[in-house]
């Protein structure tokens, strides 16, 4: 296992594992866990028992090609949630620069003794202030083969809503339910499956703002959960399959604020602009 520990003012906030000894059924990837506040507080969860394949932090994709990178079942058009023999592993190749402050990596996809994708991903962390600091992540998915393939989610194959894949933060569960909030609508059902410039989720002694900081990544719908566990994702492909043409490149680009305390509206939109000139 091969790893990476992040520190931001010389405090420990987490650890990113590049090489994780997986079983297949989880889509085997790296990931970030445990992520904490400066305090230390856990602000991620790690194969929870309600869904073993969220990873903390990670890039996942339900559907490339027909390939499950997600874990766990994959939902077939017109029979639901089925166990297929279709996961495939995110292989770590080669660290490209690193440190506390964060590194670059080359990373492989495959399944079926196939390459699907070629990945550049960067990974950064840096302070904020006083109980703040900021995760900033990067990721370029190349098609490497000679022909186009797609990218798709639940939702692209028949299942209203469920168009998670892409950036995934899977965060702990409390005694009560997170709340969560964008700049204009509060509460899961309004923030679900719609784009917002930033997104929070607010735990008992926690706080996550998330902001998109390209055009592109903007423009993405949130994936978003509350009531049945707390987690908020990108959506690459919220209601339609997202083609990536032979030698092309689909790049997003989120970066995080991880807060003490329990933030409401004024101050995480605060932070959120922060967060955004601060990655320009």
């Amino acid at each position: 296992m091969t790893t990476t520990e992040l520190r931001v003012a010389g405090r420990p906030v987490g650890r990113y594992v590049h090489r994780p000894e997986l079983p297949e059924r989880l889509s085997p990837r790296p990931y970030l866990h445990p992520l904490t506040t400066l305090a230390g507080v856990p602000v991620t969860d790690f194969m929870p028992g309600d869904h073993l394949h969220h990873l903390g932090v990670s890039l996942a994709v339900p559907d490339v090609d027909g390939r499950n990178f997600w874990g766990g079942r994959t939902f077939v058009r017109d029979r639901g949630p089925t166990e297929l023999d279709n996961h495939g592993v995110q292989e770590h190749r080669a660290l490209l620069r690193g440190g506390p402050d964060g590194f670059a990596e080359e990373l492989s996809w495959r399944s079926g003794g196939r390459e699907l994708l070629r990945e550049r991903r960067t990974v950064a962390v840096r302070a904020l202030g006083e109980g703040r600091w900021a995760l900033d992540v990067t990721f370029a998915l190349a098609n490497p083969g000679a022909g186009e393939l797609s990218l798709g989610s639940p939702a692209t194959n028949g299942r209203p809503g469920a168009g998670y894949g892409g950036f995934f933060w899977r965060a702990p569960a409390g005694p009560e339910p997170a709340r969560v909030f964008s700049a204009g609508a509060e509460g899961e059902e309004a923030v679900h499956g719609r784009p917002a410039d930033w997104l929070a989720l607010a735990g008992e002694r926690w706080t996550l703002v998330f902001a998109g900081a390209t055009e592109e990544t903007r423009r993405d719908p949130w994936f978003v959960r509350v009531a049945e566990y707390p987690g908020v994702g990108s959506s690459l492909a919220w209601a339609e399959r997202l083609p990536v043409p032979a030698g092309g490149t689909v790049t997003r680009r989120i970066v995080t604020a991880v807060a003490d305390g329990r933030l409401g509206p004024a101050a995480a939109g605060a932070l959120a602009r922060r967060l955004v000139e601060g990655s320009r």
